[in-house]
Formats: structure tokens, C-alpha cells, sequence
């Protein structure tokens, strides 16, 4: 059959080996190699044998790869698409492939998810906190704060945040939606299925200028200062001082206004 990711029998622990294997099958070089972790043996089965497989996470400084040995060819795969075997969805990073059993627990032993959680709209950095607060306390989450690697709430997105973890049901159990005496945590929903793609997320995670989807010609309203609930047009815009120009409506006399771009809300856009 096919096998997704490199194979070797060996010493898990000599890394050495474990390096040359990567080498002898993929053409990456040792020298471009950087060793993270290992996690436990998992029991695979492989014909009618069970197999104790160790699961190891390296770092390639390149992205040049020539399949080797009995290896015909390869492809990087998104973290949040591991777990995905023939989908709808065709498109090249989710197209269909050979899976091992338990690949992506396995590498979830030695690396991580991102996963989404559904907020209440408004409360994304009281949840994020709260998120915090609950992995730095002594009580029954220790188990799981090694298993928790960080909480994302970009500023400029409403109803969601992120948090990167091993599993689902570590982010199940943080926010208190398992376990018999679990304390669900107050404004956030839930998390929603799957692991969510790295490609899908990074849009989020770019700091957005002040200025970004603002336009001249906009109607915009003002939600800070003296004129405070104005409606007024975007007649200029200043992506090096992230400032607009804007004239009110109800001006006796047309006025200009620069005006910082995070103190307005585009309510009509221009056709």
C-alpha cells in the first residue's frame, strides 16, 4: 500500500537515523533538518501485525523535496487537512490521498491543531481571558496545559477566536462542554467540528490596515468625537496616516474632515 509520511524501522531515539531515513526518502538534506519532539508508540496495524509506531516532528528549512526508494511521489499537506480522506471538495490541498489509521492523532501527539471557537458577539477577548485564566490555575485543567499552546483573538473578528491544541476534546474540556462536573464557560458556544486549515486562518491573523475596505465615495457614520453619529462621505483616504477625509451631510457649508479610519463605519458602500 501507500504510506503518508516517511517510514522507517529503526531506534526512535537515535535521531541521527532517524535523519538519514528523512534524507534517503525525501532528498531533504540532514543539515536542513531541525528535530522538535517525539511523542508515545502508538499501536498501528499493518497487515495483520500490530506495530508499536513512534511518531517524531521535524522542521525543514526547505520545501524542495524528490521522492526516493519506494516512494513515486509527495506533497505538503495543511495540519487542519491530515485528518481529511476523499472529500467533496477536490481542490489541491484536500484532494484525495492514501491515509494511515490514526495519522492525525499521531500527529497531534507531537504537534498541534487549530480549532475554532463560537463566541458570543462582543465577548472574544473576555473569552480569551477567561481561556488564560483557566490554563494558569492549579485546579483540573492541569492535565491538559501542556496540551493548550495558545489562544488567538484578532481584534477585527466578531463571534470567533482561535486556539491552537493537540485535540479536540482538550479545547472540549477547557471550555467546560465535557466531563461530569465540567463549568461550561460563560459566553463562548462552542467549538466547531474539524481542525480548521492553517490557509484558511492566516487571513485572520495579518494585521489589517485602518483604512482597509474604505473608499471614496462611502457613506460612512463617525463613532467617536464631536460628531459622533454623523453620517458623512468619504472624500479622501490616507493609507500612510490611516486617516480619512471626509464632508458631513448635514453641513450648512461643506467642510472637510480628516478623521482617524478606525473612528468610522462604512454603512454604504459605493457601486
Amino acid at each position: 500500500g501507500a504510506w503518508d509520511g516517511v517510514y522507517g524501522v529503526g531506534d526512535s531515539n537515535d535521531l541521527d537515523v532517524v535523519a538519514a531515513r528523512i534524507e534517503e526518502t525525501t532528498g531533504i538534506s540532514a543539515e536542513s533538518l531541525t528535530f522538535v519532539r517525539a511523542g508515545d508508540a502508538r499501536g498501528l496495524e499493518f497487515g495483520n501485525r500490530l506495530n508499536d509506531v513512534t511518531p517524531l516532528l521535524f522542521l525543514s528549512d526547505t520545501e524542495e523535496v524528490s521522492s526516493r526508494g519506494l516512494y513515486k511521489n509527495h506533497s505538503w499537506v495543511d495540519p487542519g487537512y491530515i485528518n481529511w480522506v476523499e472529500p467533496d471538495d477536490s481542490s489541491e490541498s484536500r484532494s484525495s490521498r492514501y491515509m494511515v489509521p490514526q495519522l492525525g492523532n499521531m500527529y497531534g501527539d507531537v504537534a498541534s491543531f487549530l480549532y475554532i471557537l463560537k463566541t458570543s458577539m462582543g465577548q472574544e477577548q473576555n473569552v480569551a481571558r477567561e481561556i488564560r485564566a483557566r490554563l494558569s490555575g492549579t485546579g483540573s485543567l492541569q492535565d491538559i496545559q501542556d496540551k493548550i499552546f495558545g489562544v488567538l483573538s484578532p481584534s477585527y473578528l466578531k463571534g470567533f477566536i482561535f486556539v491552537e491544541a493537540t485535540a479536540i476534546h482538550h479545547v472540549e474540556k477547557l471550555i467546560g462542554r465535557v466531563g461530569v462536573s465540567a463549568t461550561p464557560m460563560k459566553n463562548c458556544r462552542k467549538v466547531l467540528d474539524g481542525e480548521s486549515p492553517l490557509m484558511d486562518i492566516l487571513p485572520y491573523l495579518e494585521p489589517k490596515a485602518a483604512t482597509s475596505g474604505i473608499e471614496e465615495g462611502n457613506i460612512v457614520e463617525i463613532r467617536g468625537g464631536a460628531f459622533k453619529g454623523a453620517a458623512a462621505r468619504v472624500i479622501g483616504v490616507s493609507e500612510s496616516k490611516e486617516e480619512v477625509t471626509v464632508e458631513l451631510f448635514e453641513a450648512a457649508v461643506p467642510v472637510a474632515l480628516n478623521i482617524r479610519a478606525d473612528q468610522v463605519r462604512v454603512t454604504q458602500r459605493m457601486e
